[in-house]
């Protein structure tokens, strides 16, 4: 964690003392949940160009502050912000890539998606209500899994996090009480548990924690070798977190510039959709002091998404549709600006 930490702020200070002087990095900061493409993104961008990503997964509250305040090439979240926020700070937003946001176990004997959840069992855990593994409810989703008869220990995000962003509007909008005792957001007050920072610290609190649940990325699940659940979703399908069931729920997605790409993922319809499936967003200066900057940042995305499919499928991550990047491009084009109000993108 110490580590982790200082690693941020020198990462910080390296951009404020050295970015605005460095026309082959781009620096961008925020959302854990696309840590693992970007880095993947930017080393085989630096391998085909020579240009460097320099990305510090701070989380998406961070992120948006960031980019709000001038301090980095571009901010992400997987928060997005809707029409009137953009506006207020003169930001323009894209989306990047889809994935999904996963619940993961700590439980011997039990293996990968073996435990069935729905939004009832996953909203009572977090709630206290269900507190023991062998809880009747759980017990009725699962008949014939030797469940434990022990405490459940509820591990969450302790920072402003666009996976928790989608984890608790997941939830709010499949369980009236979540929905009226907790909500939705960045953060928000939890009635149990532990929290870890960031996605790789829920991670090695889970894996540390025997009988331990939390939420997390499905790329950090995957290389940290934790165990994901399988969900119930509102078609009442019992579906596992993969690409296909990411791009199932994301099928019916409704793209569009004008209201700033805002697209929000969760329980989405279909027998194969993934209940917590999330789009994560780029957000960048409309208007840039510094225009090769945010050029360099257009050129990286446009870089990825002609180029990195492959390794965002790798990583348990599904690619934007070409009509979606094509609509992206437009927005560039239209969007951004520099300061004598020239177009940035062409």
């Amino acid at each position: 964690m110490i580590k982790s930490k200082w690693a941020a702020r020198w990462a910080v200070l390296f951009w404020l003392c050295c970015g605005m002087a460095q026309a082959d990095a781009i620096f961008g900061a925020g959302a854990t949940f696309p840590n693992a493409i970007y880095q993947a993104w930017g080393k085989a961008y630096q391998s085909q160009t020579g240009l460097t990503l320099v990305y510090t997964p701070v989380g998406s509250g961070k992120g948006i502050a960031e980019i709000v305040a001038a301090r980095t090439d571009f901010g992400a979240s997987d928060k997005p912000l809707k029409l009137d926020e953009l506006e207020k700070h003169k930001l323009m937003q894209f989306p990047a890539v889809i994935g999904g946001v996963v619940p993961a176990i700590n439980i011997k004997g039990i293996a990968n998606g073996q435990l069935l959840l729905d939004a009832n069992a996953l909203a009572g855990i977090y709630l206290g209500k269900i507190k023991r593994w062998n809880d009747p409810a759980l017990l009725a989703l699962n008949p014939g899994l030797a469940l434990p008869n022990a405490d459940i220990a509820v591990v969450y995000r302790s920072d402003k996090s666009g996976t928790t962003f989608n984890f608790t509007n997941y939830l709010s909008k499949a369980n009236t009480e979540w929905k009226d005792s907790v909500g939705e957001g960045l953060s928000v007050a939890w009635k149990t548990g532990e929290g870890g920072a960031q996605n790789e610290g829920v991670a090695r609190i889970v894996a540390a924690t025997p009988n331990a649940i939390g939420y997390l990325d499905l790329a950090v699940l995957l290389k940290k070798n934790l165990t994901y659940v399988k969900m119930k979703n509102r078609d009442g399908a019992a579906v596992s977190p993969n690409t296909e069931s990411f791009a199932a729920a994301a099928a019916s997605a409704k793209w569009s510039a004008e209201n700033g790409f805002y697209e929000i993922l969760t329980d989405e319809p279909g027998k194969a959709s993934w209940p917590i499936t999330a789009a994560t967003f780029i957000l960048l200066e409309r208007t840039s002091a510094i225009a090769e900057h945010v050029a360099g940042t257009m050129k990286f995305f446009d870089w990825a998404y002609r180029n990195g499919d492959q390794l965002a499928e790798s990583l348990a991550y599904v690619p934007l549709p070409d009509s979606v990047t094509e609509m992206v491009r437009g927005a560039w084009r239209t969007q951004v600006r520099d300061r004598a109000g020239a177009a940035v993108w062409r």
